[in-house]
């Protein structure tokens, strides 16, 4: 079962998280197929820049608590998205989700439809956003980042521009990222690639910094009598013990 469909236009090549019945969670095999087909890009000198979408009402989840990444597993793919040498634009029309927001701080520019919503919801089920701050710390307001970490609120399009956890967003999200990808198609590929260095490298000095540290706090957490309580009240549609 494929869980990346890719198709390409002028250049541009669009992979689609392509599991709408797990709501694109973030299942060991999708990061690893997602991964596969970014280094496809990246090596193809007839792709100009990437396109990160989805089908269905959700982009993505976060991760799959029935078959959740090895955390290195997920630190490699939003390094990959940070390292490609190519831009990696988010196109996102519906709910993001904790390790979803992950995704979207890793790529380059981040467009969204005005019906997408957004929440960090890791600490309504006892974890932290540990992995996914590599790319977030750098990249969004940190006063906002903080209400938003620590309450686990939905916050629309329009607040997710304003805290720097999406470029722009529209009515029409195609029609607002119609000037963004032509812009692309017109760019040197080799300029593209050392500009996208410039713009990424406080990022890649987050990861280098504190991915390991990071990656431990995850397991741990993941392991611990909470995330227990909080994934098997998720599962069950119910609040967890903690909940006053």
């Amino acid at each position: 079962m494929t869980l990346i469909g890719r198709t390409r236009a002028r250049g541009v090549e669009t992979l689609r998280l392509d599991a709408p019945e797990r709501r694109n969670a973030l299942s060991a095999a999708l990061v690893a197929e997602l991964a596969g087909a970014l280094t496809d890009a990246g090596e193809d000198t007839a792709v100009r820049a990437v396109v990160l979408t989805h089908t269905g009402t959700t982009f993505s989840a976060g991760a799959d608590l029935r078959d959740p990444p090895a955390p290195d597993a997920l630190v490699g793919l939003l390094r990959q998205i940070v390292e490609l040498p190519k831009p990696v634009v988010a196109r996102v029309t519906g709910h993001v989700r904790a390790g979803g927001l992950g995704l979207l701080a890793s790529c380059d520019i981040s467009v969204a439809s005005l019906a997408a919503d957004f929440a960090f919801t890791e600490v309504r089920i006892g974890v932290a956003p540990a992995v996914i701050s590599l790319p977030l710390l750098p990249r969004t307001d940190p006063r906002a980042l903080a209400r938003y970490y620590l309450t686990g609120e939905r916050l629309d399009a329009a607040e997710a521009v304003r805290t720097g956890l999406l470029t722009a967003a529209g009515e029409d999200v195609d029609a607002t990222l119609a000037p963004i990808l032509d812009g692309l198609r017109k760019s040197a590929p080799e300029a593209l690639a050392e500009t996208k260095r410039l713009l990424t490298a406080k990022v890649l000095e987050t990861f280098d910094r504190d991915a390991a540290g990071l990656t431990a706090l995850s397991a741990r957490l993941f392991a611990s009598a909470h995330a227990r309580e909080g994934m098997t009240a998720f599962l069950e549609r119910r609040d967890p013990e903690w909940v006053v």
